[in-house]
């Protein structure tokens, strides 16, 4: 997804993305690892990168998870990742949120950028009317980025998923595609 007006673009990634992938997930494993469900030691090799990058492919062509990079687009760097997961068809059309950003460029607006695209990708390319997100309390930053986006906050589930050994609570926002439309008048 490309705006040509924005300071990032978010593509599919791809195999060729596995070193840099690797190295972006090295770079930034500690603050990562404090807001991530635990990762096998092998998560940090370019054979699990590569696989999972193979695993987001297979998944995108089942419409169950859909799993973009963010580019700088002056560099074409890879700075993050983000994608629109656990995709539910039927009555639902809802999917879940993920994002992770280069410490190096936190704070600089890119992530909400790309949750701009990958929302009108959700909404308009495959036609979700649903985008949930969830964070916990203690990440403000992620939160002020929710709620740049333009999500609302619906609640807290407590107790949520586990982070580093610990059953963590999550602030819970949403999307609506009448939210996104709203957004585009």
């Amino acid at each position: 997804m490309n705006d040509n007006n924005g300071r990032v673009y978010i593509r599919f990634l791809g195999v060729d993305d596995t070193d840099d992938m690797l190295d972006l997930m090295l770079r930034n494993r500690e603050l990562f690892e404090g807001v991530c469900p635990k990762r096998n030691e092998s998560f940090y090799t370019r054979e699990v990168q590569a696989k999972s990058i193979e695993n987001g492919i297979k998944q995108k062509e089942e419409d169950k998870r859909y799993a973009f990079g963010i580019f700088q687009r002056e560099t074409d760097q890879l700075i993050g990742d983000i994608s629109l997961f656990e995709v539910q068809r039927g009555p639902h059309q809802k999917c879940i949120l993920g994002y992770s950003m280069d410490q190096a460029h936190n704070g600089k607006g890119y992530m909400t950028e790309a949750i701009q695209l990958i929302l009108k990708f959700a909404f308009e390319e495959v036609g979700l009317l649903r985008v949930e997100a969830g964070v916990m309390p203690r990440n403000l930053g992620s939160m002020r980025v929710l709620e740049k986006a333009g999500f609302q906050q619906e609640g807290l589930a407590r107790k949520l998923l586990e982070i580093n050994g610990v059953r963590e609570d999550h602030v819970l926002f949403a999307m609506l595609v009448e939210d996104y439309l709203d957004g585009l008048k």
